[in-house]
């Protein structure tokens, strides 16, 4: 399958929501647990970590490069069984959600990012059986995980191909008896496999004769071999290392699903909820630093005082990574809210979710090094480690380009299809919201999806999205634009008492407000400023006017906008210090 039917491909996968039944199976559901369930699921898994991982513990396995393999079988055993999470109630799993599974993660994370990979991996490999795999595969290995504890692994990227499933060059050759194809011999190898030095099954992506196919492999099989970990730049505590396949029998029963040529289809359904898991990942890991931030500020003196009371640490080293960090939760909650209720995979929102959420999560650990000073720089201090581990975020499960690109693709199809209107109809409604509830930032959110269809409508006609660093660019405008859209709707329900019951509840709700105004404000001017640049840059689009654009992308109310923005970063920076602001 060459890169431009791929392309095709995830865009048809994410215009239909959720992957074709090609397997002959009923797809597994997940039904989520309730709120208390997963309260006492986080609660657990707080008290496992906090004996299991002290910081002190953590740097000494960033040290020597080594994986905490026996604290992760016991996190898969009877000790926790925090697997079962991942794997569907009628194989003795718990049916955890995408929003259970994303809390867990930002909670974990939060410890460890290498931990909460080497945990979330292996319900990417059992995901692949419970999406792709007939009712009998299912029952037999979903079951199996669920009762031994199974540490799996994913393996899909190989050396040359990177990201590009379509240009995997591992093959899977049919073993045939008798006109029946009773096994395959798999030859390949795959890099960047986390667990891949610890795994006990593997989900192996491999070309057989129908195309792009899943097998389940032991390990441990005759020619089944992994390299020695990788010498990674972060996320040391995770084993990653290559696989090596040569000549390895697997039986027919392996081939996960009735046919070959599946599994590109199989991996595009997984996107959307694994790159939830990832964005989990960087939220928790960002504010896991962020919150070392606070502690240091609050307790250092400078210049007479603590730094939590000077602005100009303040309000460019915290209170602009806190408000990113939950306009980038907002969007993660209301994709996995819509999966839950049978949405389908929404690749689109999961690739904003994880843009924005990695990127916010690697920019606030370096910010937390920088707010440390010279500690931070130390690996006495944990932000170091956590901006190493937190920077893979940004690169697997696709990388923020391809993310930016995913997004682009997807929204320009729909301005496309709806002539123009989709961002104008999104900020109409938020205009609505705003009429109702005029302190949650809505209003402005509405005047950033304005300009976003300004941009892209004088973007068409000048032929900019023939430039691929515009598409990408375009992308980033979305991922704001539609962050505080999401930011705005979250303060509004918190503001209404109608939260969802298993949100993050860490911020009162005239907090969140102060954020999605912050946030708004910032998504606005974005769109707006670096619109006017990338609409002026092109030939197509050269002979409008600055004066013209910048009214037509209402420039002056978005300026205008930014009053009352101070005044919001002195509040939330005192509601984040806890502080009362009359004294």
């Amino acid at each position: 399958m060459s890169q431009a039917e791929l392309s095709q491909l995830d865009k048809a996968v994410a215009d239909q929501g959720t992957v074709p039944n090609l397997t002959g199976a009923q797809p597994s559901r997940r039904q989520g647990l309730d709120p208390d369930t997963l309260r006492l699921t986080l609660e657990a898994l707080r008290e496992f970590t906090t004996g299991h991982f002290p910081d002190l513990r953590l740097r000494e396995l960033d040290r020597v490069d080594e994986a905490p393999v026996e604290d992760l079988r016991a996190m898969y055993s009877d000790e926790l069984g925090i697997h079962l999470l991942f794997l569907p109630v009628e194989y003795g799993g718990m049916g955890g959600g995408a929003f259970d599974i994303y809390r867990v993660c930002a909670q974990l994370a939060g410890v460890d990012v290498g931990v909460a990979v080497g945990v979330s991996v292996g319900s990417l490999g059992s995901d692949v059986i419970a999406r792709g795999g007939t009712d009998r595969q299912r029952d037999a290995w979903l079951s199996r995980i669920a009762a031994e504890g199974l540490l799996m692994a994913y393996a899909a990227t190989e050396p040359e191909a990177g990201s590009d499933l379509a240009a995997l060059k591992t093959a899977a050759e049919p073993v045939v008896q008798d006109g029946t194809v009773t096994g395959y011999r798999i030859t390949g190898k795959k890099q960047w496999i986390s667990n891949g030095g610890i795994a006990d099954a593997y989900s192996v992506l491999a070309n057989a004769p129908g195309g792009p196919t899943w097998f389940v492999v032991d390990a441990g099989l005759t020619g089944f071999e992994h390299g020695k970990p990788e010498n990674k730049h972060g996320l040391r505590t995770s084993n990653t290392a290559a696989l090596f396949l040569d000549d390895v029998y697997v039986a027919a029963d392996r081939r996960v699903g009735a046919t070959e040529g599946q599994g590109l289809i199989v991996a595009q359904s997984v996107f959307g909820y694994s790159r939830l898991m990832v964005a989990a990942l960087g939220l928790g890991a960002g504010w896991a630093a962020l919150d070392r931030a606070l502690a240091y500020a609050a307790t250092r003196i400078q210049a007479g005082g603590p730094l939590s009371e000077k602005r100009g640490y303040t309000h460019k080293l915290i209170v602009p990574h806190a408000v990113r960090l939950e306009a980038a939760r907002a969007l993660l909650e209301e994709a996995a809210e819509s999966i839950d209720s049978g949405a389908g995979a929404l690749n689109t929102e999961g690739a904003i979710a994880k843009l924005m959420a990695t990127e916010a999560g690697h920019a606030a650990a370096d910010a937390s090094i920088q707010a440390l000073g010279g500690y931070g720089y130390t690996k006495d201090y944990m932000v170091e480690k956590i901006a190493r581990d937190v920077r893979i975020t940004r690169i697997f499960e696709g990388t923020s380009e391809i993310m930016e690109m995913t997004i682009a693709r997807d929204r320009w199809q729909q301005h496309l299809k709806s002539g123009g209107r989709h961002y104008l109809d999104e900020a109409a409604a938020l205009e609505a919201l705003n009429a109702i509830t005029p302190d949650v930032g809505a209003g402005v959110a509405a005047l950033a999806y304005h300009a976003l269809a300004e941009v892209m409508e004088r973007a068409r006609i000048g032929r900019l999205t023939r430039h691929q660093h515009v598409l990408f660019r375009l992308g980033r405008l979305i991922a704001y634009a539609e962050c505080a859209a999401s930011l705005s709707r979250r303060a509004k329900r918190a503001a209404d008492g109608q939260q969802h019951p298993k949100a993050d509840d860490r911020f009162a709700p005239a907090a969140q407000a102060v954020m999605a105004r912050i946030f708004a404000r910032e998504a606005a001017l974005i769109v707006a400023e670096e619109g006017v640049r990338w609409l002026l840059s092109g030939d197509g689009a050269a002979t409008q006017e600055l004066e013209t654009l910048e009214a037509a992308l209402r420039c002056e109310d978005i300026h205008a906008a930014q009053q009352g923005l101070l005044d919001d970063m002195d509040e939330l920076a005192d509601t984040l210090f806890q502080r009362d602001p009359r004294n």
